[in-house]
């Protein structure tokens, strides 16, 4: 009966890890396909603070979804800590902890636009700045987003390498999916290093696809797994 329970328990986790893993590359997604071409003009800081003015309930949409991912990715290194833990309980901790330093500059970066976005609104009433300046540091640092990102992503690749190789020695999911999500999260960590090192590089759509794309499907094939199969505790040994 103790042995029942346990495996049950552990399915159900898998399960809630299977819908994460889901639920926190949606919330990227969006805001990288939707939310912040509507809002920036590559190359001119003032039409980026324009079309933020204009957009402003989409930009606050976009705080809102920074936030709800900084929060996500708290409970997603919660719920992968316990599934893998029996694994190996020091690699969780140090995945955990990893993932919480990653939740942490997402909310940075959420209370950095909000600021922005106050900035912006009272800019007219701002007589330190002649008329333009404004407007101009806001798009410039709106437009520096994605190299800001880079940093979240630093974090995301390392915690995301060390919690999918105790999923690959844990054999919960097929180690080739594992297997695959360790590759895929380790080019996330390179991407995150070139745009530090040699950011040029990182706006070019052919790398972009190259670095990011296989995690996108890391993630959805290895949440859907987990989601609709779950896990046997036999499974780990």
């Amino acid at each position: 009966m103790a042995n029942h329970t346990t495996d049950t328990s552990l399915s159900k986790t898998a399960r809630i890890t299977g819908f994460m893993f889901l639920f926190t590359f949606m919330g990227p997604l969006f805001y990288g396909a939707y939310v912040f071409p509507k809002l920036t003009a590559p190359g001119n800081v003032i039409a980026t603070a324009h079309n933020i003015l204009v957009n402003a309930l989409l930009f606050r949409i976009g705080i809102v979804n920074e936030l709800i991912c900084s929060i996500g990715a708290l409970v997603f290194a919660l719920v992968l800590y316990i599934l893998l833990k029996p694994i190996n309980n020091d690699l969780g901790l140090l995945a955990l902890f990893l993932k919480i330093a990653e939740a942490i500059l997402l909310a940075v970066i959420a209370l950095g636009h909000f600021i922005a976005l106050l900035i912006l609104n009272e800019g007219a009433t701002l007589t330190v700045f002649a008329p333009g300046q404004v407007q101009a540091l806001v798009g410039l640092f709106i437009n520096l987003y994605f190299y800001a990102g880079a940093f979240t992503m630093v974090f995301h690749g390392l915690s995301s390498m060390v919690f999918l190789y105790l999923l690959f020695k844990s054999k919960y999911v097929p180690r080739i999916l594992s297997g695959f999500g360790i590759l895929s999260y380790a080019l996330i960590f390179i991407f995150a290093l070139m745009a530090i090192l040699a950011p040029h590089y990182i706006t070019l759509l052919t790398i972009q696809v190259i670095f990011l794309a296989p995690s996108i499907l890391s993630e959805l094939t290895t949440g859907l797994w987990l989601l609709i199969k779950g896990v046997k505790v036999q499974q780990a040994h």
